[in-house]
């Protein structure tokens, strides 16, 4: 009996389909890690903060933690459609050892994807949870972040208001985002945050900059006719150029009203 399993097994494995499925499988996997990494990489903005470098780590090891499920995959669709067709109202000779009527691979599918599914949500809440540091720290700027068809406004803690975001570098900064109408979503591309912008709540977000410049602010949710005109831009400065500024539009608040 023992003997008879393992000539199966043998047999099993010795089928030329299985093999060059295996083979593929490999194939496709690197190919897909390398160039998906790449690919996704490439044309996203330099970053200007560290959660946007965590974000473009977390898609490479996404991309290829999901390689060798697209690997098999496609390896099994190229093997299909390469093999000769079976025509008839009987299965052909060699289907004894199609998947579908393996228990063990059936549950060795459940499990594997398990696994990976759970490291993608556990991965994720961890770079998250590094993210949301800053709202805890006690040295932080607040910035009240309103949305509005189609402009953004930002209001800071010495009553200064702008439709332009300007933030010190390498200091934690707090988003409380609220919307006046409809829902908006505030995003800032090179820093790697974004955050819905409710009506009627408001959400926290936090970012810490690490690079002088300028950069976009863009609202991601569909909101309305000019929701593409919705942009904007953040000015990160040295920490004495922004209390100088924030000193500056404090006043020009006052005066103007």
């Amino acid at each position: 009996m023992m003997s008879n399993q393992l000539m199966h097994r043998s047999k099993w494995w010795s089928k030329k389909d299985v093999k060059l499925t295996a083979v593929l499988t490999v194939i496709i996997s690197v190919i897909v890690g390398f160039v998906g990494t790449w690919f996704h990489t490439y044309f996203m903005p330099a970053p200007a903060s560290e959660t946007m470098s965590e974000v473009i780590k977390l898609i490479q090891v996404f991309t290829w933690a999901a390689s060798p499920v697209v690997g098999l995959v496609g390896a099994m669709a190229v093997v299909t459609l390469l093999t000769k067709g079976h025509y008839g109202d009987n299965p052909p000779p060699d289907a004894d050892h199609a998947v579908r009527n393996s228990p063990r691979i059936g549950a060795l599918w459940i499990v594997v994807s398990s696994i990976l599914c759970l490291f993608a949500v556990i991965t994720g809440l961890v770079v998250l949870q590094e993210d949301s540091k800053a709202i805890l720290e006690d040295q932080t700027i607040e910035v009240n972040v309103t949305g509005q068809q189609w402009v953004w406004n930002f209001d800071y803690e010495n009553g200064a208001r702008s439709n332009v975001l300007y933030l010190p570098i390498d200091k934690p900064a707090i988003f409380n985002i609220t919307s006046v109408d409809v829902k908006h979503s505030f995003w800032i591309v090179q820093m790697g945050i974004k955050m819905d912008a409710n009506p009627g709540y408001t959400t926290q977000v936090a970012v810490t900059p690490n690079k002088i410049g300028i950069f976009d602010i863009r609202c991601a949710e569909l909101c309305g006719l000019l929701h593409a005109y919705m942009q904007n831009k953040v000015h990160v400065v040295s920490q004495g150029e922004y209390d100088q500024w924030l000193k500056d539009q404090a006043a020009f608040e006052g005066a103007g009203a």
